[in-house]
């Protein structure tokens, strides 16, 4: 009871690697501690060590956990996001299910699942069982629209999001999981004075439900890229990183096109899609506080550690791959990081209009992970650090920085591909071809779209929404086209 107390304190405070040694000892004294397990199993899955994880997710069960439904829920999130073992994540969902029948996170998670692999039909079926279950959940039948919309039935998804909102909601997270469903399917009909109203609402609500500490800073964050900037004037020093897998890290803005970048990357035969791996952020969260002063007296010995520890999890998760993309957008962040730690790393730079960024990410519903979409003046604001933040970046790193514009990718991907493929040293090939909408896998909110043929429906997006952008065409000095 004293090493759950303490793992539970540990968990609490975010020390995962702690939380882990104590549950260690306790199911080692009590292996028939099926929540000791359980708890184990999430810590090791914070730490990113998904095989071990997997494993005391699998002994919690076959010590008698009391909700064993939970975990097979748990082991399926490991093994289709970060495994990329679908069939087997599928099967783990359905065991839930058997269990109990009634088991809400299953069943979203089914949907999901299936929204990840392309199967429509399913998803809205595994969907429409959520709603059953909870009539006021927002993401179920938020979902169910977006499905709805992609197959052209954009008016009856309209119907039925705004009887949602007339039955009631089980909170105000599930009103703004419909409110921001419905401005992006009144978007889909071209309703645009009303779409924006509807999403304008829904991110009033996420700034309302996020607590003061945790909102958008601005002059913190002016401050984070001033720092980075004078921690990294000038390349850092080479050190030898011998390793097996070549890292491309793909980064940029959220909502500039990455995933479809990096499905068009992962077509190449040496390339493995890695997704977003977490791995650099939480490198940051755990070792490497204060941000970026930490960096100023680094050891080498604790530059290896960090160095190792990463490519222990890339070779885990994908032990025979040649390259692995990192699409994590926000690492633009830390490309100075990146490049000391893995001097011969790629940097892809996705890029697109960036009043149709802005906007994009305004309609997404990035609820507590991202506090600058709350407030389109905040997203403005953002994305001119950004920009400053990559002009250097730019400057320092030169010609390792790869950028791909999406704007131009779309109206010539087959081009546009082979020069980013031949820039990385993949040589250039015909596998990013602008039929390639037939990717296996994809996870993104806006998953239908992504999972069409390349095409440039999505650029010039802004000019329905002019009026309301006045103030960031004035702001990034963006003139109307």
């Amino acid at each position: 009871m004293r090493l759950d107390a303490a793992a539970g304190k540990c968990i609490d405070e975010h020390r995962y690697a702690d939380a882990a040694d104590l549950l260690r000892q306790a199911v080692a004294l009590h292996p028939d501690h099926a929540d000791g397990w359980f708890n184990l199993g999430y810590a090791l899955r914070q730490l990113r060590a998904y095989p071990e994880a997997l494993s005391a997710y699998d002994e919690a069960i076959r010590r008698n956990l009391v909700d064993p439904e939970a975990a097979h829920v748990n082991r399926a999130a490991i093994l289709s996001e970060y495994l990329e073992q679908i069939d087997q994540a599928e099967q783990e969902l359905l065991a839930a299910i058997a269990l109990n029948p009634g088991y809400l996170p299953a069943w979203l998670n089914l949907g999901g699942l299936m929204e990840d692999v392309g199967k429509a039909d399913a998803a809205a079926r595994a969907y429409r069982e959520a709603s059953r279950i909870a009539p006021g959940n927002g993401r179920a039948r938020a979902r169910l629209s977006a499905i709805r919309v992609h197959k052209g039935e954009g008016a009856a998804a309209i119907d039925d999001l705004e009887q949602g909102l007339r039955l009631g909601v089980d909170s105000e997270d599930d009103r703004a999981e419909l409110l921001f469903a419905l401005g992006n399917a009144l978007d889909a009909e071209e309703r645009y004075s009303e779409a924006f109203a509807a999403i304008t609402q829904a991110n009033a609500i996420n700034a309302a439900l996020r607590p003061t500490p945790l909102r958008y800073d601005r002059r913190a964050q002016e401050q984070l890229v001033d720092d980075l900037i004078a921690q990294f004037p000038v390349r850092p020093d080479r050190v030898t990183a011998d390793t097996d897998v070549g890292m491309i890290f793909v980064c940029g803005m959220f909502r500039s096109g990455s995933t479809v970048i990096e499905q068009l990357l992962g077509r190449h035969p040496l390339v493995q899609i890695g997704g977003e791996l977490e791995l650099i952020p939480a490198m940051v969260h755990d070792h490497l506080l204060p941000y970026p002063f930490a960096l100023r007296h680094i050891s080498t010995e604790k530059l290896q550690y960090l160095r190792k520890q990463y490519f222990e999890r890339v070779r885990s998760n994908f032990p025979l791959a040649h390259h692995v993309t990192d699409k994590r957008p926000d690492n633009f962040i830390h490309i100075g990081l990146i490049k000391k730690l893995f001097p011969d790393a790629k940097i892809l730079h996705t890029r697109r209009n960036i009043l149709d960024n802005i906007l994009s990410a305004f309609f997404l519903n990035f609820a507590d992970s991202i506090n600058y979409a709350d407030r389109i003046e905040d997203l403005i604001h953002y994305a001119a650090q950004y920009r400053r933040l990559m002009a250097h970046w730019q400057t320092v790193f030169g010609e390792d920085i790869v950028t791909v514009d999406y704007d131009l990718m779309v109206q010539d991907p087959d081009s546009i591909m082979a020069a980013a493929f031949r820039k990385l040293g993949l040589g250039i090939s015909g596998y990013a071809l602008a039929d390639a909408g037939g990717a296996s896998i994809i996870r993104t909110p806006s998953n239908w779209k992504a999972r069409s043929a390349v095409n440039s429906q999505s650029s010039g997006r802004w000019k329905n929404y002019a009026d309301a952008l006045v103030f960031a065409r004035a702001e990034l000095g963006e003139t109307l086209g």
